[in-house]
């Protein structure tokens, strides 16, 4: 088993209890500290921070089945699963085979509403971010570790260290809101509790975002320095990356050099390509040097249904039975790749392409019915082997982290920035970038044909289609495609159709407002539960 930094996430009743103008919450754990007891010691404060990133890999203190959220199913509200469902089951990478699901028929046939409990578990557990990061940082401060005898210098410049790591995550919190609902309540740690936050739209959250992050990013941990799980600098620029990449989406107003920077200095922080491109989604991938930030996962201390649970046990086949290939029992044919997926492979350059983890057998590629479990090809990408082969501690319940941030993004952001930004990759005004864009695309290439070079490209081949195409080779199922379709004008409307988009068999144009998933109405009104954290 791996070490997970946040085996004390039940301590994080105690933060969330203390700010329930933020947020309701069941609290029946007797092993739950108060506040009094929790913040005395230095490793109170250690258990506490654990908490604010337990929040982005549990749902509650008990077994896979608890929460501590009000009203909503543990699995709905889990983030990573919300994240990939929002992100992957929406588009063009992969279908669900159990509509009987609570919401994600809505989803994969891009008809939801606000009702839909996906967007009320995805609201819901990003805003609980918000108040852990929130009352982490009000319990904090140096007047507070004063009075409590946290006088030592070793132990303030750890916790100051816990808060601005902190203060990342609560920034990686507004980040998704501003991505999929395009406004968030906002409530910092300096507002009182039972605050009814004001409502941000996308220019406010970006700019308050942005210089959240660029202030606290020369006192963040440098990159890979920090002990496996917790963030670093990184992490930090690669939320910035991200943001100016997708900026003319958020607010109008292109930044690709600024996006190119970023990269730039990830890049440069010591992370480094896996030399086999499937260790990064095994068992055992917390050793890779690719991975910037992941949610981790343990088959024994983190037992719940979230992202990689969900999508190694879902990659089973329904005709295959391959679940001992993963390492897990498997959910029956539960995740099938969508026609378009698997045509971004097409080609005799992709034979020994190791991203190309499918294999066709008997199955038909097109999916006439989403609910039949034989139709569509099954991805073979993840897995609960260690690269080893020795299979995860349990057959259901996963070992393997979901990688939220790797390096081989920046490579590709890095190259779709200089091409916006310059027009082309053999632009004459930015000759080196153009070359630099070049040379990570190939790295990527050859990392997938074992070094070899033969399916690198030239200038000539590469343009903008050629990269949100290679994006989806490079990182499909890995929670980007919804935000990379947008930015490229292929989500709502008619430029781009796939299987199934708009509830249609063949694919069909959907309204271009539903680039933006609205709040889920019972957040705001009927559920009482969570009026006081949503500020509306």
């Amino acid at each position: 088993m791996k070490k997970i930094n946040f085996i004390y996430f039940l301590f994080a009743l105690a933060t969330l209890q203390s700010c329930t103008g933020d947020l309701d919450v069941v609290a029946e754990d007797p092993r739950v500290l108060s506040s009094e007891k929790l913040f005395t010691t230095p490793l109170g404060y250690k258990q506490a921070l654990a908490g604010v990133y337990g929040n982005l890999s549990l749902t509650g203190t008990g077994d896979a089945g608890s929460s501590f959220l009000q009203g909503i199913d543990a699995g709905t509200s889990q983030f990573g699963r919300c994240m990939w469902y929002l992100q992957s089951l929406t588009t063009d990478e992969a279908v669900w085979t159990y509509e009987n699901d609570e919401g994600v028929a809505e989803l994969q046939r891009n008809t939801w509403t606000a009702a839909n409990p996906i967007l009320l578990g995805m609201f819901s557990r990003t805003m609980a971010e918000v108040a852990l990061a929130n009352d982490f940082l009000r319990q904090s401060t140096p007047e507070l570790l004063s009075s409590r005898g946290i006088n030592a210098t070793a132990d303030v410049a750890e916790i100051n260290f816990y808060r601005n790591e902190v203060r990342v995550l609560r920034a990686f919190a507004y980040y998704n809101m501003m991505d999929l609902f395009g406004k968030a309540p906002f409530i910092t740690e300096n507002d009182k509790l039972n605050f009814k936050g004001p409502q941000y739209n996308r220019q406010q959250l970006f700019t308050f975002i942005e210089k959240e992050l660029n202030e606290v990013i020369p006192n963040l941990k440098a990159a890979r320095t920090n002990e496996y799980g917790r963030l670093d600098k990184a992490m930090a620029q690669m939320i910035l990356a991200k943001m100016y990449l997708n900026a003319e989406v958020y607010i109008g107003t292109p930044k690709y050099a600024e996006c190119m920077t970023k990269c730039t200095e990830v890049i440069g922080g010591g992370y480094s390509l896996k030399t086999n491109y499937l260790d990064n989604f095994n068992a055992n991938n917390n050793t890779s040097s690719e991975l910037i930030f992941t949610l981790q996962s343990d088959g024994i201390k983190t037992q719940n249904y979230g992202a990689t649970t969900v999508i190694i046990n879902g990659q089973v086949g329904s005709i295959e039975s391959n679940g001992a290939e993963f390492g897990v029992g498997g959910f029956g044919g539960a995740l099938r790749m969508r026609r378009q997926l698997v045509e971004k492979f097409d080609g005799s350059q992709f034979d020994t392409d190791t991203r190309k983890t499918y294999a066709a057998g008997t199955r038909p590629i097109d999916i006439a019915e989403l609910t039949n479990a034989g139709q569509g090809y099954i991805l073979r990408k993840y897995s609960n082997k260690t690269s080893a082969g020795i299979a995860g501690v349990n057959s259901t319940f996963v070992d393997t982290d979901f990688p939220l941030f790797r390096l081989a993004d920046a490579y590709l952001m890095y190259a779709e920035a200089q091409m916006r930004k310059d027009g082309a990759t053999n632009s004459n005004t930015s000759a080196n970038a153009s070359v630099q864009s070049l040379n990570y695309i190939n790295a990527l290439r050859e990392r997938a044909n074992n070094g070899s070079a033969v399916a690198n490209v030239t200038q000539a081949q590469v343009n903008l289609n050629f990269i949100i195409d290679e994006r989806a080779r490079e990182l499909h199922w890995e929670g980007h495609r919804r935000q990379d379709l947008i930015r490229f004008n292929k989500y709502g409307g008619g430029n781009y159709n796939w299987a199934w988009k708009g509830n249609v068999a063949n694919g069909t144009s959907f309204a271009s407002n539903l680039n933006v998933f609205p709040i889920p109405s019972s957040s705001i009104s009927s559920n009482p539960n969570l009026t006081q954290n949503t500020g509306y």
